[in-house]
């Protein structure tokens, strides 16, 4: 399988773990009055949630990149 290939899939799958975490079922577990560092617990999960699937998607992308050159 292609190196690109992989990586589109990654992401695909990526996209449907986010899909998963922004639905309903596991946001209504966060959507209570409780604060963490002075903001909603909800709020800190969306926050949490979203910088995490960008970290993923950045090191997806870079490391296509990386082999793509040749490098580790």
């Amino acid at each position: 399988m292609q190196r690109s290939t992989l990586s589109g899939q990654r992401l695909v799958v990526i996209f449907m773990v986010g899909c998963f975490l922004f639905n309903y079922p596991l946001l209504s577990l966060f959507d209570r009055a409780r604060t963490l560092f002075d903001a909603p617990l909800v709020f800190v999960y969306l926050f949490a949630v979203w910088a995490a699937l960008i970290a993923l998607m950045a090191w997806v992308v870079e490391r296509r990149e990386r082999q793509d050159r040749g490098g580790n």
